[in-house]
Formats: C-alpha cells, sequence, structure tokens
C-alpha cells in the first residue's frame, strides 16, 4: 500500500488507458501504479468517509488495489475502472461496518487529510456532520458518501452499490431527513446553553 498522501490524477492527463490496462495485465508494476495512483484518491476518500479511521481507509484501500490487481483481465476501461473500484470500496467498507468486531467509536482525527474536494466553509459543522454520517447504516452512509463526497449521481450510486435506484433515492431523503433533524437539534440546544 502506498502510505503517502494520494493524489488525484487528472484523468485528461493520464496514459492511455487500453495500453496501460495491457502492460499491467502483462505484468508491467510501473502501469499498475499509474492506475493505482489515478484511483486512490477516490478509494482512500470513500474509506474514510465510510469507516471514520485513517487506519482503517488505509487497509481498505489496499484490499480493493489487491483485488484490482486479481482482476485486472475483467477491466474494460478507465471508466470501467473508476466505477468497479468505488463499488468494490463501497461494498467492502459495508461489510466491514456490519463485521461485529468492527467499531466506528473513534472519531476522526483532527486535521486528517480528505482527499476528495470539499468546501470547509464551517469546520465545527463539518465535524459534527462527520460524526452524524457515521451514525447511519452502512448502506445508507455509502450511498450518501458516494453522492455527497464522491459527486456520483444516483444511477452511477445504484450501480455500484448493486441496489434499486428508488432505494437510492430512498437512502438519500431518509438520510437527509435524519441529518437535518439532528444538526438543526443541536444547533438549538446549542444556542438554548448559550442564553
Amino acid at each position: 500500500m502506498i502510505r503517502e498522501s494520494p493524489i488525484a490524477v487528472n484523468q485528461s492527463n493520464a496514459p492511455d488507458m487500453p495500453s496501460l490496462l495491457l502492460r499491467a495485465r502483462g505484468g508491467d508494476a510501473s502501469a499498475f501504479e499509474s492506475l493505482v495512483r489515478m484511483h486512490q484518491s477516490s478509494v482512500f476518500s470513500i474509506g474514510y468517509r465510510m469507516l471514520n479511521r485513517r487506519d482503517a481507509a488505509e487497509d481498505l484501500a489496499q484490499d480493493v488495489f489487491l483485488q484490482l490487481y486479481r482482476r485486472l483481465d475483467s477491466i474494460e476501461s478507465l471508466e470501467h475502472c473508476g466505477y468497479w473500484l468505488r463499488r468494490v470500496a463501497a461494498n467492502l467498507a459495508i461489510d466491514w461496518l456490519r463485521h461485529a468486531a468492527y467499531t466506528t467509536t473513534q472519531p476522526l482525527e483532527a486535521g486528517a487529510e480528505i482527499p476528495a474536494q470539499q468546501a470547509d466553509h464551517d469546520p465545527l459543522l463539518n465535524r459534527e456532520l462527520d460524526r452524524l454520517l457515521g451514525e447511519l447504516a452502512p448502506a445508507a452512509r455509502a450511498v450518501m458518501v458516494l453522492r455527497y463526497q464522491e459527486d456520483c449521481d444516483v444511477a452511477e450510486i445504484a450501480t455500484a452499490l448493486d441496489m434499486p435506484v428508488n432505494t437510492v433515492k430512498s437512502h438519500i431523503k431518509r438520510s437527509l431527513t435524519a441529518l437535518r433533524g439532528k444538526v438543526i437539534g443541536a444547533r438549538l440546544i446549542t444556542a438554548e446553553e448559550l442564553s
């Protein structure tokens, strides 16, 4: 596993995918490393947002890229590779969250690097939202991470998580309602405490 900070690669500057895939399938380590670098930011971000721990996100990313290495022959294109990796990362994170031994009681580390682009207008609110997101059921959390952290549309999420589009929409609607209620409730309590 690459332990340095994940680096997003502009796909317009990415190497030619068909030749990159062919070289990686042929055992070219630098070609496989290029594939990893192209997608490690997204995979790490999904793991980090789902599992709320940097070490767990790194382990998840390592497992995802190991699966990619084993299944290189089934990857058809750069776009397919991105969809496949998001799907594997989200489903693996859901499995980890469902496992009885895994707990999410550890908070997100303060000042940790999140590779996905985000507008940090209110750091306290962002921390609270991360905590509240951690309270959602694993499937709902995966939907919310893919929708609002990874900017996937509903159809992409449905494909990645192998669930009907209407189920994805239901998860989004219920999760947003729950998160809004908790954020408003938290702000009301804080306002009452201040007065």
